[in-house]
């Protein structure tokens, strides 16, 4: 599950979107990510429109396949001319129930910490880091961009505050299950868990495990094939 997938399963009625309509499946969800992550992309470099052709060529989705999905959620583009970027950016937003802003909480103030919260991969799509943990007293207190990071003991109080729906483990392996039951114990449904660590969760709440050596196994598998 990409970044993207992972936004189709934030709770309705924080996003300012869509009514509330049939659930996606997995697949349409999917590839409607997909979709959203290259629109992004093109809308950063300043590209007005794009055809299924396009979109196909950096999603690897057949084009007939692109015109269906989006299709079934009313008319978006002109033949000859293609989808504009802007106006579809905003409507898969919606479809996916995205279009708003949601606040993420970091564990984390390591260099992989840092590097996350410097960088516009969650704010792209709507995700704003609100509050950044640790528990090394070096860490706590030390400014990261807006924030100042905060001792993990403030996590379940701060989660309600700033109205937090997805935690973000940056973590050593030896201690995301701990932080992810704080997280769980503090409500918070999604995890976007960098570390090695196999989480053991509920089953109503969604982790997603970000692992570069899997995204190459998976590259690999069909260069080899």
């Amino acid at each position: 599950m990409s970044l993207e997938e992972m936004t189709a399963v934030i709770p309705n009625g924080r996003d300012g979107g869509s009514p509330a309509g049939e659930r996606l499946s997995l697949g349409v969800a999917a590839r409607l990510s997909r979709y959203l992550q290259v629109l992004t992309q093109a809308k950063k470099m300043g590209k007005e429109t794009i055809s299924s052709h396009e979109l196909s060529e950096y999603t690897h989705v057949n084009s007939t396949q692109i015109r269906r999905d989006l299709s079934g959620f009313g008319k978006f583009g002109k033949r000859g001319v293609g989808y504009n970027v802007e106006s579809l950016v905003s409507q898969i937003r919606k479809i996916l129930r995205t279009a708003g802003q949601h606040n993420i909480a970091l564990l984390g103030a390591g260099h992989l910490g840092m590097a996350i919260a410097s960088s516009d991969i969650f704010a792209d799509h709507g995700f704003r880091v609100v509050a950044i943990f640790d528990v090394d007293p070096a860490k706590v207190g030390v400014p990261v961009g807006s924030q100042l990071v905060r001792h993990t003991a403030e996590l379940r109080q701060t989660v309600e505050e700033e109205d937090i729906v997805v935690g973000v483990l940056a973590v050593p392996g030896d201690a995301a299950q701990a932080l992810a039951d704080e997280l769980v114990g503090a409500g918070v449904k999604i995890i976007f868990n960098y570390s090695d660590a196999l989480l053991a969760v509920p089953p109503e709440v969604t982790v997603h495990t970000s692992s570069p050596a899997v995204d190459l196994l998976y590259a690999l598998y069909f260069y080899l094939t």
